[in-house]
């Protein structure tokens, strides 16, 4: 191993497969009952009642959990999300038994609210790879992104002020 180099980068697959949240199931239906509390409680701030939305959060929550179990008992390799999204997508179909059912519980879950903490937390999800190569470019790495999104969101605002 090069002086360089750190744990983190001697990962094997192996090691990277059983991180993957279908593989981990039981971890992640804990991570996934808090994140879905959290916008439960989120769709509140729309003006929605909180009972209203209770039985979409838990047809969601079921929906992912599903995709996740296929994800770990199929044969062939499909990630989580796709798994998710074909469960989801079949569960709705109106040739599917009760699908007007889930849809117009699914109708009182604004989607809005429930999106917000899901990227919040995709957007401050760090591997420790990551980690490791912001080590290595140290500060330099935060200066140059501070003027980015800086620049980008000058940018924006000008586009949008000349636009509307």
């Amino acid at each position: 191993m090069k002086t360089h180099e750190t744990s983190v980068d001697s990962f094997d697959a192996e090691a990277l497969k059983e991180l993957r949240p279908e593989n981990q199931l039981g971890k992640t239906a804990l991570v996934l009952a808090a994140v879905c509390v959290a916008a439960w409680f989120s769709n509140v701030v729309n003006g929605a009642p909180l009972l209203d939305a209770l039985p979409g959060m838990l047809i969601l929550y079921v929906m992912v959990i599903i995709g996740l179990v296929m994800g770990r008992l199929c044969p062939f390799y499909l990630p989580s999300v796709a798994w998710v999204s074909l469960i989801s997508i079949i569960a709705t179909l109106p040739v599917f038994p009760g699908s007007g059912w889930i849809i117009a519980q699914l109708a009182a879950v604004n989607f809005l609210a429930v999106v917000t903490p899901v990227l919040a937390y995709a957007g401050l999800a760090l591997t420790g790879r990551e980690f490791a190569m912001f080590k290595q470019a140290g500060w330099k790495l935060v200066i140059v992104s501070l003027l980015v999104f800086t620049g980008t969101f000058i940018g924006s605002a000008v586009v949008a002020h000349i636009m509307l």
